[in-house]
């Protein structure tokens, strides 16, 4: 019986580690990583946008102002992820 859990424990120990060296996944590659800092550029820029619109106490310049800032920004941001 001792020697049927030493054994259990063992091979349960082996086959834990034999799952730990699995290998990494593979990193993303140019256009990928380039497409996922897009996406997140664009969400980012909606969510941004949508508190500008719906802030309570901002007048339309004011909001006109930040638009124009964050549409800059956003162009800018772009541009750089373009020439990647």
């Amino acid at each position: 019986m001792r020697t049927f859990f030493i054994s259990t424990v063992l091979l349960i120990g082996l086959s834990m580690s034999v799952q730990a060296q699995k290998r990494p996944p593979a990193p993303p590659s140019k256009t990928e990583m380039i497409n996922m800092k897009s996406r997140e550029l664009d969400k980012r820029y909606n969510t941004e946008k949508r508190l500008i619109m719906n802030h309570p106490l901002a007048t339309k310049k004011m909001k006109r102002d930040q638009l124009k800032a964050l549409n800059e920004k956003y162009q800018s941001q772009k541009r750089l992820l373009k020439k990647m």
